[in-house]
């Protein structure tokens, strides 16, 4: 099987994106005339054709494919000394795996378990493994592991297929507008064109009704088929009435909540077609729209998924188990995002921090993918004046005091010269009276 490239370049990520523009555009563009069975690997093509193929699938189809990955998967993380001694306590064998009933018998995973015993849940070589991490939307941050050459390659893959439902082709000109760093200056330039894809990267840490022209200027000239951004990004150029001169095909909208009233608002104001999905770093499973509905459906082949207890307001946790990743399985894991009966997933409302300057930060946006937060049990930031930020850690034993220099320094980058940021080490993070972690505590209005 051909390797993912762009896995194996994937740790010289930051350096590209640190380099001065001219080098990124040659360099993206080279980049860019390699073939796409060399960019994304075999893996990728593979994917692409079953996501297609999947469309089609009836019941006994989806179930005999999701038994059999299941199995694989159970497979693959009995190999790692964590979940050997699990099943074993369970009284569970992976390879008299059957039926879709049987997963119960397993037992669940927290984010908990992930953060104290990630080492442990590792099989296969070191070289298959693609470390990564997550903020998630709840201030406990994850490090996992992904595998080379196909969790990523299928990301892209299922993503273009839930994109393509929109009107997407591969190839099209994409306006981002979601937690890419263009500036740390609050007075920087609002976009960088991403060679490597074609796709332009606006900042959705300058979007004020005073940068506007500047964001419409930039729009207007490399004329994207697609908008890329977060909701809040969407609803907030909505809010402040943009009016493109010319069509786009669809707006693609996800990592946040989008009620069905906003939804209808965007494609009202911008005359096109809004794709919202569900998914998360691990990527252990994947929902997404429907022509013609707004509720989500998961991808039966991109992963399992199971539903929780209903709690007071009816809804359920999603619980994930991940096909194809071999090198660290998720099962049964407890995603902490909740379904409702109607086919959507719940979220707080959209929460920001303000600047000194009155720029607001979408805490979507302080996601970090990397090891900045990696040691620590949990993070929360508080505010309660303008450019004004205090970022609370709860560390694990093993954390160290000297890791808040890069902390700081990767915070600050995100934030911008507008913040004053403190750091303050504590033994547990605030949480709320249905004891569940908080990711912003402010007295200011958003």
């Amino acid at each position: 099987m051909i390797m993912s490239l762009e896995d194996t370049l994937y740790p010289l990520l930051r350096l590209y994106e640190a380099a001065p523009q001219p080098v990124k555009t040659l360099a993206g563009r080279a980049y860019r005339a390699i073939p796409t069975s060399i960019r994304q690997g075999a893996a990728y093509e593979r994917f692409r054709r079953e996501a297609a193929e999947s469309e089609s699938w009836d019941v006994v189809a989806v179930e005999r494919y999701q038994i059999a990955a299941i199995r694989d998967s159970l497979i693959a993380a009995q190999r790692a000394s964590f979940y050997a001694k699990r099943f074993e306590e369970a009284g569970v064998r992976p390879e008299n795996f059957e039926s879709l009933e049987q997963l119960s018998a397993y037992p669940m995973l927290t984010k908990q378990d992930i953060i104290l015993n990630r080492d442990d849940m590792v099989s296969g070589e070191a070289s298959q493994r693609l470390a990564m991490t997550t903020g998630g939307s709840s201030g406990v941050p994850v490090s996992f592991y992904l595998h080379k050459g196909i969790s990523r390659p299928k990301e892209q893959a299922y993503l273009e297929a839930t994109w393509s439902r929109a009107g997407y082709r591969s190839g099209d000109r994409v306006a981002v507008i979601r937690g890419g760093v263009t500036s740390s200056r609050s007075d920087g330039r609002i976009a960088t064109l991403d060679a490597t894809r074609n796709w332009l990267v606006l900042s959705s840490y300058h979007l004020t009704p005073e940068r506007l022209p500047e964001y419409m200027a930039e729009l207007n000239r490399f004329r994207p088929q697609h908008l890329h951004a977060y909701p809040s990004a969407a609803l907030m150029l909505l809010q402040m009435d943009v009016r493109l001169d010319f069509k786009l095909t669809s707006l693609l909208c996800g990592s946040e909540k989008l009620s069905v009233e906003a939804q209808r608002q965007l494609e009202s104001h911008f005359e096109a077609p809004v794709m919202h999905w569900y998914g998360h770093s691990e990527r252990a499973v994947l929902a997404a729209q429907r022509p013609g509905s707004t509720a989500l459906h998961f991808w039966p082949a991109y992963g399992f998924v199971e539903f929780g207890e209903p709690d007071a307001d009816g809804y359920r946790e999603i619980i994930a188990t991940s096909f194809h990743n071999h090198v660290m399985p998720l099962i049964r894991y407890r995603t902490g995002d909740l379904w409702s009966a109607d086919g959507h997933v719940t979220g707080r409302d959209y929460e920001f921090l303000m600047s000194r300057t009155g720029r607001r930060i979408s805490l979507t946006a302080m996601n970090m993918h990397d090891d900045l937060f990696d040691g620590l049990l949990a993070v929360q930031f508080h505010q309660h004046q303008p450019g004004e930020v205090e970022c609370h850690l709860q560390p694990t034993p093993s954390w160290s005091r000297s890791r808040e220099t890069s902390i700081r320094a990767g915070l600050i980058r995100k934030l911008g010269d507008d913040f004053t940021l403190t750091l303050r080490v504590v033994d547990e993070i605030e949480k709320t009276s249905a004891g569940k972690h908080r990711w912003l505590v402010t007295t200011l209005k958003s």
